[in-house]
């Protein structure tokens, strides 16, 4: 059986990188942009009369850095579920200009409504995962997109406020694409979570390692502050001496720990 590939613009079979998924590269329209995404999807997708929840993953990084890597949705897809990656504008060939959290975030909530359309997706049970940088526009998708079931923000920012001060080695790329935050600060503020977390109806779940070189885990205490304040339901999963990229057993445990967070908001 194929993959119904209606709601994409194009949809390219990739080569298989675990057992049991397949792999594609789709294309599909954001305001008005053709942008494209990485698609995992599990084999019990194609069996007669399947209904299988899905998540859609909020890449980190900008250009090269923080790539959808096919592994990890693939790895994500075995559990079970239908992981849609958005590489979001201006990456991977995809038309317009990454902005970093700005209008590139519409490229996750059509992403949400692209999963809504697969015939054999549960509808009532699409997930949004955010890592890294990740974590703004899984936020934000959980704000704006009705029907998500819950959030995941691994490793995620959280303020990009924060993200200037702790990061010198990208305030070059930032002041480029946002601008400095004192003088444009409507524009980190736009791209701060924190200040609309009133908007989340979801169950929200935060890991982060205590030792995070690239977003320090205050981004993880502010979160979960934050939600605590607004009355939000959410747990926050601190993965003790780990960095920004989990490695080994300690990616595997949290990983099957997810999963098993995910499946009990059903």
């Amino acid at each position: 059986m194929q993959l119904d590939i209606s709601p994409f613009v194009t949809c390219t079979p990739e080569e298989t990188v675990h057992p049991g998924v397949r792999l594609y590269t789709v294309s599909y329209y954001s305001q008005d942009l053709l942008v494209k995404a990485a698609l995992a999807v599990p084999e019990a997708y194609f069996q007669e009369g399947a209904s299988l929840p899905a998540l859609l993953y909020c890449r980190g990084g900008i250009k090269g850095v923080g790539r959808v890597r096919p592994e990890r949705i693939s790895q994500m897809a075995a559990f079970g579920y239908v992981v849609l990656a958005p590489h979001y504008r201006g990456n991977e060939g995809g038309e317009g200009r990454d902005e970093f959290g700005g209008a590139d975030r519409h490229d996750v909530f059509a992403a949400f409504e692209l999963l809504r359309s697969l015939e054999k997706v549960d509808k009532g049970r699409i997930s949004v995962y955010g890592f890294s940088r990740g974590g703004v526009m899984a936020l934000f998708a959980a704000m704006e997109c009705k029907g998500v079931l819950s959030c995941v923000v691994w490793s995620g920012v959280s303020d990009m406020f924060l993200t200037y001060e702790e990061r010198v080695d990208l305030r070059r790329m930032l002041r480029r694409i946002i601008g400095h935050p004192r003088k444009q600060e409507d524009a980190y503020r736009d791209r701060t979570p924190l200040y609309r977390i009133d908007e989340i109806s979801c169950p929200v779940l935060i890991i982060h390692g205590t030792e995070d070189e690239n977003v320090g885990v205050e981004h993880a205490h502010k979160l979960a502050d934050t939600l605590t304040r607004a009355g939000k339901s959410h747990e926050k999963w601190l993965a003790q001496g780990a960095s920004h990229l989990f490695v080994g057993d300690e990616i595997e445990m949290y990983t099957r720990k997810m999963f098993a967070w995910l499946d009990a908001q059903a």
